[in-house]
């Protein structure tokens, strides 16, 4: 098993990418600290039916206190942190024009500010065991300014992510950079996957025709990101850091 012996905190454990990788890193043999706002009991049970052990923590990734209080919870009862993967965020839909400042305030806080916090919380663990994997999760979004074509169509940008959630994607992708150069020489990666449209909660609401512009014809699934961060935190991938790894159907090539 690829994670034998590992430990693993996952934010946004409760939700559909964050539980299909807590179910894949217990598959491979990790112990788990899901954390989340909401109740994670059930993919605790799901992970424990498994034979690993899971430690459930209640948190607001945008407060620094509770981050540490969730860190520190993870270290006294697996013992350290291994990997770290940042799930925890939300979407943003419409135009530009309808964004005030409270929505920009509330996407950069959860999906920026709070993927910083965790990422710096595991910072002094991970350098003094001389190893880690920190695994951060970006956007197509944050890198392509968009999916809808408003010169085709005003109203595509309706049901669509907009500039909010992409430009706290692209900040997630310069934390990752940034952090790959400065703990690269303690034992440590850090990565990003930039996912394209994925059928789950968040997506329910997409607009109609999204499917036309994925080549392969369909969206992701929570799956296949999981595998794709699973990838990521394992051992084998240590000669990969600041690399951001595609999962888009084909929407972006490059």
């Amino acid at each position: 098993m690829r994670l034998e012996g590992r430990t693993a905190l996952i934010t946004g454990a409760a939700g559909g990418i964050g539980s299909a990788t807590a179910r894949a890193f217990a598959r491979e043999g990790a112990d788990l600290c899901l954390s989340d706002v909401v109740d994670t009991a059930e993919i605790a049970a799901e992970v424990g039916a498994l034979g690993r052990r899971a430690v459930e923590v209640r948190t607001n990734v945008t407060n620094r206190t509770e981050v540490q209080q969730m860190v520190d919870t993870a270290l006294a009862d697996l013992g350290r942190i291994d990997i770290l993967v940042t799930v925890a965020g939300v979407t943003s839909l419409g135009n530009a024009d309808s964004v005030d400042e409270d929505e920009w305030d509330r996407v950069i806080d959860i999906n920026l500010k709070g993927t910083w916090l965790c990422c710096q919380a595991v910072m002094a663990p991970m350098r003094a065991q001389k190893y880690g994997r920190i695994v951060t999760v970006g956007s197509l979004i944050g890198k392509n300014g968009g999916n809808p074509r408003p010169w085709i169509s005003r109203d595509e940008q309706d049901g669509s992510s907009n500039v909010a959630y992409g430009a706290s994607k692209a900040g997630v992708h310069a934390v990752t950079f940034f952090l790959a150069k400065e703990l690269a020489a303690d034992g440590i990666t850090v990565n990003s996957i930039s996912p394209g449209p994925i059928a789950t909660e968040m997506t329910t609401n997409a607009r109609p025709g999204i499917i036309e512009i994925i080549p392969v014809g369909r969206m992701g699934t929570t799956d296949e990101v999981a595998d794709a961060l699973l990838f990521l935190a394992c051992e084998s991938s240590g000669f990969i850091t600041g690399e951001t790894l595609d999962i888009n159907g084909g929407i972006m090539v490059d």
